[in-house]
């Protein structure tokens, strides 16, 4: 099922977060920001403005019935139990506004939500890419001086209530610095909105994948892949739910220091061939669509057995998805292949030249080239079995 293109923006109190959204606005995004539904959320009237009264007392309230923010931001700054009970009242009304509003964007829409808590409150995973806006912390601690009037001290203690750096990277596909210029952070989102969410958009709109090389590229190692990985299984555990046995980084991208496709594997489990199908259609929620057709795996002993596969729409990030049966015994072979590279430095020399090898061979298709690692990769397995059974490999982790 078609799904317009969500995007999650987030960023630090004083990082430029705005001036993303704005220019994202008007290169065409829907841009639906958190902060101005929580006004209007408890406007004067509103049901939220009542459970504020009802909880905080008429002293939130102004002279002329509106919500006094001053007020309330003075009596839940310290106090994180005040904080809690005020969120859990304005939370659940943005949330339910907000999805409001993403229900009426059009068909061809990138709808990007505004969301200064995006990772305190561990929303990351709801979308398929998040955008971070970055400036460094004396950056910020100076524009809320200069540009909002705020105290030093506040703004210091500010920042420190918030995510940290770390937090904030560790969710980002794009991290957007606007340490420096006006004119460079505009230029930067409008190479992502060009390059990046336009196409990303229709594909997932005319349901079409991003576009492969045909023939294989092998990347070195990065020493990011783990952290876009695990980006990636959130969200396909999030699409997934309770279906999910497991979800896990596989391939050669899951192996540090092994050259690989610049291509994401990941590995879902679930009960049978029918649920995979269905879970392979919703991971349209995480930017992933599924590949109709037959799909299979050869295993070990000799079978042809069936699974599902979802790949990337977005341009920015090749990903495959493979959603196989527990009766499978591929999903193990998988793990255990793996987890053996993993373990054995002179594995994974011996298949890096291996697949160097055939790439320089330069086969007619991603295709061929997986079938030319194939002697490899069953004799790599034999090996795997034997050192499974001396560790008690089980696969859990």
């Amino acid at each position: 099922m078609p799904s317009v293109l969500r995007v999650g923006l987030t960023g630090g109190i004083g990082s430029g977060k705005s001036t993303v959204g704005d220019r994202l606005a008007e290169r065409g995004a829907v841009v639906i920001d958190a902060d101005c539904l929580a006004r209007e959320v408890v406007e004067p009237g509103s049901e939220g403005l009542a459970a504020v009264v009802t909880d905080f007392g008429d002293g939130v309230l102004t002279p002329g019935g509106e919500l006094d923010r001053a007020s309330v931001a003075e009596r839940v700054f310290g106090d994180e139990a005040a904080r809690e009970r005020l969120n859990d009242i304005v939370h659940p009304l943005v949330a339910a506004r907000s999805a409001e509003l993403v229900a009426a964007a059009p068909a061809d829409a990138v709808v990007v939500q505004d969301i200064p808590l995006l990772v305190e409150r561990g929303m990351a995973a709801g979308f398929p890419l998040v955008v971070v806006v970055h400036a460094d912390a004396e950056m910020r601690v100076q524009r809320l001086v200069e540009q909002r009037g705020m105290p030093e001290s506040d703004a210091r203690s500010r920042i420190a209530a918030q995510a940290t750096d770390e937090q904030r990277r560790a969710v980002a596909d794009v991290w957007l610095d606007n340490s420096g210029t006006r004119e460079g952070t505009l230029a930067a989102v409008d190479r992502l909105w060009d390059e990046r969410l336009v196409p990303f958009e229709e594909n997932l709109r005319i349901l079409r994948f991003a576009p492969r090389p045909r023939h294989v590229e092998l990347a070195r190692s990065d020493e990011t892949w783990p952290a876009q990985a695990e980006r990636a299984v959130f969200r396909v555990a999030a699409a997934a739910g309770s279906r999910a046995r497991r979800v896990d980084h596989i391939g050669s991208t899951s192996v540090p220091g092994l050259a690989a496709k610049d291509v994401l594997d990941l590995q879902v489990v679930v009960d049978d061939l029918d649920t995979a199908g269905r879970v392979a259609d919703d991971l349209v929620a995480a930017g992933l669509l599924r590949r109709r057709g037959r799909w299979w795996d050869n295993a070990m002993d000799g079978t042809e057995r069936d699974k599902v596969l979802a790949t990337n729409a977005d341009p920015g990030r090749a990903v495959n998805c493979h959603v196989r049966p527990l009766g499978s015994p591929v999903w193990r072979e998988t793990l255990l292949f793996r987890d053996w590279l993993r373990a054995h430095p002179d594995g994974i020399r011996e298949y890096a030249e291996a697949k160097q090898g055939l790439a320089a061979q330069r086969l007619p298709s991603i295709d061929a080239y997986a079938a030319a690692k194939a002697p490899f990769i069953s004799g790599a397995l034999a090996r795997a079995e034997r050192w499974a059974a001396q560790t008690g490999w089980q696969g859990s982790a």
